[in-house]
């Protein structure tokens, strides 16, 4: 009657030691650690740049505790362990020196940062720590404020060089495209010419409102952007700026870092474990902008260029493999005039090849300048903190009329999926200036951990004690059940990387009490039956399995808030809420089947089993 079949103990074993498995890497703690990245798109880290750092390390007798290279994405990142902060603070000197010469430009970000310290074999299968927030493992907070006005700016700029296109490809002639302020102005000779092309820009434009007036001997249309309209340039500049912050994030290596929008007009950036604030404030900084331009491959201006001068209405810029190109300065397209860019192949010569989309004014402007320019080098530069690099200067062979453009020549596939990155990496869409800064220490984040810690413990200790002086035997079931709870809970979340943080603590708490709730419920229903004549095995048997609805009905009805929370909650809210969810389907586990299985291997083999330890069984008195 009360003997688990093989196969349920095993899964109760498994359970058990799985718990056990990925739990121990939550109590080794962090090491100090400087983690080398990419501070520009062009420049690349890979495995051998891990070997650099390790022998420049070696060489100045620093000694590390253990080093990695790992890939995010298309992202290399070389990470160093130290035993103190001392010494990665010296390492981190070392490796910037040598790293990057000149110091305003750096090729690559050297960053302080603290990495799990768990043993290789506990990460050699995945075991590695939850992820802690903000107010626990301390760092640091941004709240940016993005430029609406300057989003703005740039699409009425971006709109009067399509109206300027559109009036040209409708030849219309004798008018002028300016922008005044939040509004574009289209002046004409006469009224006749203003008409045409007010009817020419309402059909391609219509995202513009245009309205007629006189000026003097002028007739103009007066065109604005439209509620909807600015309502959709501002929500893809905040998206566009996300987009570009996780990027740029990605560098740093931070677990779980937090960016979302906050009001119609700010963004929240939160970097868990970051302690070098200048170098996060650096790369929240940092922009990207995309250019087309022609280069000038002429006999003159290879002259120039072999004296080391520049001729006028020229720039000089180097590609990645470190050559000299002299760049027109009139500049074709920009990176908003692009939409996508993938990754593929020729499909002639089957070469790696970056195959770009271009937006229709895009299009317009790339099939004339193709069309002029058969046989001539275009360059792409990818411009960072004012300096700019070519990214790639293919040779213009046909006029390109659709915007489907493709690169090729001599790249392997990993470049032209690296070249493809970069151009959809793009810029921020909008300006941004950090308006609140605000850094929790390392130690004050210790401190967040060591109360929810004492917290939790003293709670648990205090049910402990508590179950087992009024239930004996069972209560000591049931506190083991309880333990295998808290185990598995927080197995369950390093598992998934979930971000743990005070709120998240929180929920551990209460889901010991929700999970005593559960064994309380058996436990008073066990001696309910011993109370109603049943025998020990019969009243254990019964109390398990007619418990199990009330159980299941009060951890349901918690589980639809949780589940409420976790969908329509935000930051600590929702911290919560996972944590939430979790421990209310591990604590109906352990409840019903791991402290079931402990008293089937105490009792169950008893077949004479007169009583059992569960505290006093009040009997109704006999009359």
């Amino acid at each position: 009657m009360n003997r688990y079949p093989l196969w349920k103990y095993a899964t109760v074993l498994i359970a058990v030691v799985i718990g056990l498995l990925y739990t121990l890497p939550n109590f080794f703690g962090e090491s100090p650690a400087v983690q080398v990245a990419s501070a520009k798109s062009t420049v690349k880290v890979d495995a051998s740049m891990l070997d650099r750092v390790e022998q420049l390390l070696s060489e100045a007798g620093l000694e590390t505790t253990g080093a990695s290279f790992e890939m995010n994405g298309p992202v290399g990142t070389v990470r160093v362990r130290f035993a103190t902060t001392d010494i990665q603070l010296k390492a981190r000197d070392l490796i910037e020196r040598s790293l990057n010469p000149d110091s305003a430009d750096p090729s690559y970000t050297v960053a302080l940062n603290l990495l799990p310290a768990s043993p290789n074999w506990l990460t050699a299968i995945g075991a590695r720590p939850m992820s802690l927030g903000l107010d626990l493992r301390g760092g640091v907070h941004f709240l940016l404020q993005v430029d609406m006005d300057g989003a703005l700016n740039s699409r009425y700029e971006a709109l009067s060089n399509e109206a300027r296109n559109i009036l040209r490809d409708q030849k219309i002639a004798g008018g002028t495209v300016e922008r005044a302020g939040r509004s574009l102005v289209a002046s004409f000779s006469d009224a006749t010419v203003r008409d045409a092309a007010l009817s020419a820009l309402r059909g391609r434009m219509p995202d513009l409102q245009f309205t007629e007036r006189q000026e003097g001997d002028r007739a103009q249309v007066v065109g604005v952007l439209s509620q909807t309209a600015i309502a959709t340039v501002q929500n893809n500049a905040l998206r566009q700026n996300i987009t570009t912050l996780h990027n740029r994030i990605n560098e740093l290596g931070v677990a779980e870092p937090v960016i979302q929008q906050q009001g119609g007009d700010r963004i929240v950036v939160q970097l868990p474990g970051v302690q070098d604030v200048a170098r996060a404030k650096e790369l929240l900084g940092r922009t990207a902008t995309l250019e087309i331009r022609m280069v000038d491959d002429s006999p003159a201006a290879q002259s120039a260029l072999a004296s080391g001068t520049v001729p006028f209405g020229l720039e000089r810029y180097q590609d990645r493999d470190g050559r000299p190109l002299l760049v027109r300065r009139q500049v074709i397209l920009t990176g908003e005039n692009l939409q996508d860019a993938q990754p593929g192949r020729d499909q002639q010569s089957q070469q790696a090849a970056v195959h770009l989309t271009l937006d229709s004014n895009g299009a317009r402007i790339f099939r004339d300048v193709t069309r002029e320019n058969v046989n001539k080098r275009m360059a792409i530069l990818l411009f960072e903190k004012g300096r700019g690099e070519v990214v790639t200067a293919p040779v213009i062979r046909v006029e390109i009329p659709n915007g489907q453009v493709q690169i090729s020549g001599s790249m392997s596939a990993t470049e032209a999926a690296d070249t493809a990155l970069l151009l959809r990496a793009g810029s921020l869409a909008a300006p941004m200036e950090i308006i609140e800064e605000r850094t929790i220490g390392p130690s004050l984040g210790a401190d967040n951990i060591a109360k929810g810690f004492y917290s939790t413990l003293f709670g648990f200790i205090a049910i402990a004690v508590f179950i087992i002086v009024y239930y004996h035997l069972f209560g000591i079931f049931s506190t083991i059940g309880l333990t295998f709870n808290v185990l598995l809970l927080l197995a369950l979340l390093s598992m998934l990387q979930a971000t743990l943080t005070l709120p998240g603590i929180a929920a551990i708490a209460l889901t010991l009490g929700m999970a005593i709730d559960a064994n309380v419920l058996i436990n008073e229903r066990i001696r309910e039956e011993l109370r109603n004549g049943a025998t020990a095995q019969q009243a254990i048997h019964h109390g398990f399995e007619r418990a199990w609805a009330t159980i299941l009905d009060s951890n349901l009805t918690t589980l639809i808030v949780a589940l409420a929370l976790l969908a329509f909650g935000t930051g600590p809210v929702r911290g919560f809420a996972v944590v939430h969810c979790l421990g209310i389907l591990t604590s109906m586990f352990t409840s019903v089947v791991g402290v079931r299985a402990l008293a089937n291997l105490w009792y169950g083999n008893r077949r004479k089993l007169k009583s059992i330890s569960i505290g006093t069984v009040w009997k109704p008195t006999q009359r």
